[in-house]
Parts: structure tokens; sequence; C-alpha cells
């Protein structure tokens, strides 16, 4: 089974990267940064609904600090949802803010709620990691779901990604007898594809959510990943598979029980054939970011040197030998789509 490293080394955004996200958008300037954040008093423990703990811990500021940094953090999720246009947001306010320190992005996730119908909305205060944004812009280009997050110096919010957290799905929603379970496997093949061709790690069954939509005959699945962290840093294969995380083993009997070799296969060409359609779309963009990544060091050697052998005799192709850097190896690795 796989092993994450311990604690992953962050890498800030380089200035090369940071042209890039500003000259597609990414980049905006906030009325607060993230340290403003940890200023807060005290904290108090966050349960769920059946007592556990969440890992997440709702923090408290002074008054002062609260009415300042709330209105900022109403501006911020006005810039996200209708590009700054405050007349529009008068009637939200911060109904909580939560705060997890074991993450290696030590998020923020901001509740905003409207005070005519009580609904609310989440989004996310981060330290900005150059693998992280990586892993968004791949997102983004690559897969079919589309991210939402701004970045200014080493402040990063994102967007809330709504679905069923992996590991919940498996404890609340895998034995109902009204889920089909043959689409649910047929996703996950296609999600672990996708994850393996465009380098995402770490991908256990908490860091990513399920999507459900209800169809005119049966309900259709997509599985999404929510943490991009381990985008391209560490060295072994098999973490890059979600298919060898024990935390996903339900998934994986599924696709046991419910496929096939052939039928397997044909998932995983599809998904290969989309992610390469995707690709000729967004070519000058994708060309762009893959530059930027080639001068960039988000790994350390052992790990780029390991990793470039083991996809080396993967796809028995020794371009990936040649590779000098995860930048080198993410672009080799797209370019086997043409050839596999």
């Amino acid at each position: 089974m796989n092993e994450i490293s311990k604690k992953k080394k962050s890498y800030r955004i380089s200035e090369e990267l940071f042209i890039y996200l500003e000259d597609f958008g990414r980049t905006a300037e906030l009325p607060f940064v993230y340290q403003d954040l940890l200023r807060y008093n005290y904290s108090i423990q966050l349960s769920n609904k059946a007592g556990q703990d969440t890992l997440w811990e709702t923090v408290f500021y002074t008054p002062q600090e609260t009415e300042e940094l709330n209105s900022r953090l109403v501006m911020t999720y006005a810039m996200m949802k209708v590009e700054g246009n405050m007349s529009l947001m008068e009637h939200l306010y911060v109904d909580r803010i939560d705060y997890c320190p074991f993450g290696n992005s030590r998020p923020f996730r901001i509740r905003i709620k409207n005070q005519y119908n009580d609904n609310y909305d989440y989004f996310y205060v981060k330290l900005a990691d150059a693998s992280r944004v990586y892993g968004l812009e791949f997102e983004d280009i690559l897969s079919p779901n589309r991210i939402n997050y701004m970045v200014n110096a080493d402040t990063l919010i994102e967007e809330h990604i709504i679905g069923i957290p992996g590991d919940q799905f498996i404890q609340n929603n895998l034995r109902d007898l009204t889920v089909n379970h043959t689409r649910l496997a047929k996703e996950f093949i296609k999600f672990n594809e996708r994850c393996f061709v465009r380098l995402l790690g770490d991908m256990r069954s908490y860091n990513f959510i399920i999507d459900m939509t209800a169809d005119f005959d049966d309900t259709q699945f997509r599985f999404r990943a929510i943490d991009f962290d381990q985008q391209s840093y560490e060295g072994k294969k098999t973490m890059y598979l979600p298919q060898f995380f024990k935390e996903n083993n339900p998934y994986v009997e599924l696709c046991v029980k419910y496929m096939n070799r052939e039928t397997i296969l044909q998932y995983q060409l599809e998904e290969r054939s989309l992610i390469s359609r995707r690709m000729k779309t967004a070519r000058f963009r994708l060309a762009s970011l893959l530059e930027v990544m080639e001068g960039d060091e988000i790994s350390q050697k052992e790990k780029v040197y390991q990793l470039r052998d083991e996809l080396a005799d993967h796809y028995k192709s020794e371009m990936f030998r040649k590779c000098k850097n995860m930048g080198h190896i993410m672009k080799v690795s797209l370019e086997m789509l043409s050839i596999h």
C-alpha cells in the first residue's frame, strides 16, 4: 500500500508562474492576506452531526477584528462570484470561520450566509503553494471540472467544491440499494486514469468527493479531486493511482466485482481520449503552463529520478529517463496520450 511523505515541502510561487496566473486571470488584489486570519483569540473543536471530531476548529476574533475581517471576507466572496459587485452582496455575512492546522496549506474555511433565507456557501483561504496551483490549473484544463480560484502573493482563495466526501460516501451511501454500483465502478476507473495521466497524487477517499446528478432514468456519478497539494510531487508511481490506497478499497472491490479486463481497458481509453481532446482545445494555455513548470522546482531530486524511472518502465519509453524535473515528466506523461 502507498505511504505518503510525512510532510510535503511547500514551494513558493515563482515569478514566472505568477506571470502566467496574471495572463490567465487568476490573480487579484485581495482586501486581506492569509496572515490576517491567524490573529484569532481562541478556537473550539468542530464536531460533525454525530459528535465526531472533524479535525477542524472554529476560530473567534475580537469584536473589532471580527467586524473588519468579515467585511473583507464578504468582499472577497463577491470578487469570486460577481466580479466584486457589492450591491448584490449586502445581505450576506460571515457565519463562521473554521481552521484546519493539520493540512499542508493550513486552510481556513469561510461560511457565508444569506440573511434573508439562511442559505449558505463556503470558500477557502489557504497558504499559496506552487504544487497546489499547478494542480488546480491542470484540473481546470484536463478534467471535466472547472475550478474557480484567485491568488495574491502567498494567499490562495478557492471556491468550495460541492459533493459527498469519498470516505463519507463509503460509510453512508455505498450500501444503498438505489446506488448503481456498475456506474460507480466505471467512474472510479476513469478517475483513477485521470489522476495517473496528470500525475495528481494522494487521492485517498477523503481527498476527493463524489458528485451525484439525477438523470432521467438513473443517477450519474463523478469523482472529483478536492486536494491538489500532491501534484507531481511524490516519486512512487503508485502514489498517482487511487486504486493503491487502502482507503479506496471499497471502490476497488466494486471494479473487481462488476468489471472485466476488456471493459476496464475501454473506460481507460475513453478517459485518455477525452483528456487528449481537452489538451487540443487548450493547447496554448497548456503549453504556457508546461513551459513555466519545466523551469520550476516543485519536488526533490530523488523523487524526480524515482518517478521518471518508474514511468519509463511502465510506458516502456526511454523519453522519461531524460527528464530533469517534474515539469518535464508531466510534459512527457501527456505526450504518451498520443502513443498509447
